[in-house]
């Protein structure tokens, strides 16, 4: 036994019992964290299965933005924990324990009668690949073999935001998201809102670009750029745009939209809906890519600012 392998033994033993502990604990807040840790480690669960666009994805997203989120989310429950307590019942637990143990015989079975060896369309993806000139198998996957869930993708981010603007009061309604924070000007907050924001974003549009070749992609480069903007806000150096500017609302469709109108091409002058045409094929998906990396950075950040709570002055 090596080191790798007693390393991969004791990441999983640690995940695991993270995750029941992030199940079992009764408070809101170190559920919150604990989940977030196990974001982070599973991240690394994937890079030791040689999925490091997964793995980035993960750490951005699970330990990242959607840590901030969680994180504020249980900081506006917490008094509310104070005076409403449950307590779930016997059957409650009885049945959560068995569900469980059913999903996890399951995926164990799954896995053990697996046929050997395993169907996949890797080799039909391998033989295809040259139609998009892209190097990066996962992208080559994601933009082409399966477009149309990546488009769809994009119009869940852009259906999430219209559902949390929609809990805005008619008075605030299409102003500022979320409150106007304000920060120490000498404090260490401000600090790292100045100096990590042009770092982060030449690091964003790099994870961006490589994508075509190397691990990485429109959305790990997005979450990258929004984490930077939330920083920015956070230190009160800047504030989040009024929802009605339509600028942000052009921003906030670029992505799905000329995904669409490109799929639409192809249905019209190719062969399919999303079929792009082999001379065009490169050049078209780093357009798709630039627009949705700027759909993908707007709306997380917005996403994270929550519903407009403030009127344009």
């Amino acid at each position: 036994m090596n080191i790798a392998t007693i390393f991969e033994i004791v990441l999983a033993a640690v995940v695991l019992g993270l995750g029941i502990w992030t199940i079992a604990v009764r408070e809101t807040y170190s559920a919150t964290v604990g989940f977030v840790a196990y974001g982070l480690l599973v991240a690394l669960i994937w890079v030791r299965l040689d999925a490091v666009d997964v793995a980035l994805t993960e750490a951005a997203i699970g330990g990242g933005l959607g840590g901030v989120l969680l994180l504020g989310a249980a900081a506006r429950l917490r008094d509310g924990e104070r005076t409403v307590a449950e307590t779930p019942g016997m059957v409650t637990r009885v049945s959560a324990v068995a569900l469980s143990a059913l999903t996890t015989a399951a995926l164990a079975g799954a896995i053990v009668f697996l046929p050997d060896p395993a169907p996949t369309l890797a080799p039909t993806v391998v033989g295809h690949a040259w139609a998009t000139s892209l190097a990066n198998p996962v992208t080559n996957v994601l933009m082409a073999f399966r477009a149309m869930d990546t488009m769809l993708e994009k119009v869940v981010l852009l259906l999430s935001i219209i559902g949390v603007w929609s809990l805005a009061p008619d008075n605030a309604w299409g102003g500022h998201p979320g409150p106007r924070h304000r920060a120490d000007p000498d404090g260490i907050l401000v600090f790292l809102a100045r100096l990590l924001p042009p770092i982060g974003i030449v690091v964003g549009i790099y994870i961006f670009w490589t994508g075509a070749n190397h691990p990485g992609g429109a959305f790990q480069g997005g979450a990258i750029l929004a984490s930077m903007w939330v920083l920015a806000i956070m230190a009160g150096l800047t504030d989040t745009p009024p929802v009605a500017r339509r600028w942000l609302r052009f921003v906030l469709v670029a992505g799905p939209g000329l995904f669409l109108l490109v799929g639409l091409g192809g249905l019209w002058f190719g062969t399919a809906f999303l079929a792009y045409p082999p001379a065009l094929a490169k050049p078209l998906i780093l357009g798709i890519e630039v627009a949705m990396i700027l759909t993908i950075a707007a709306t997380l950040g917005l996403l994270l600012a929550g519903a407009p709570e403030r009127s344009v002055k």
